[in-house]
């Protein structure tokens, strides 16, 4: 499973900073008719993973959970 694994946020299924290419794509296809679902979901983690990764500029936080949503 490609989920995240807080505080570090790395997937769990492939160890690269999550979400990882892998997830991206599950996810663009389960919200396929739902981009503004999708990132409010990814907006979601993205909070989340502030609390715990707060010493990355919140740009690259940005880019890395809700830029490549569209």
């Amino acid at each position: 499973m490609h989920g995240p694994v807080p505080p570090v946020w790395t997937c769990g299924g492939c160890d690269l900073p999550w979400p990882c290419p892998t997830r991206k794509r599950e996810l663009r296809a389960e919200f396929d008719r739902a981009p503004v679902s999708l990132a409010l979901y990814m907006g979601s983690y993205f909070v989340w993973a502030a609390e715990d990764l707060a010493w990355l500029p919140a740009g690259t936080l940005h880019r890395r959970f809700v830029g490549w949503v569209r």
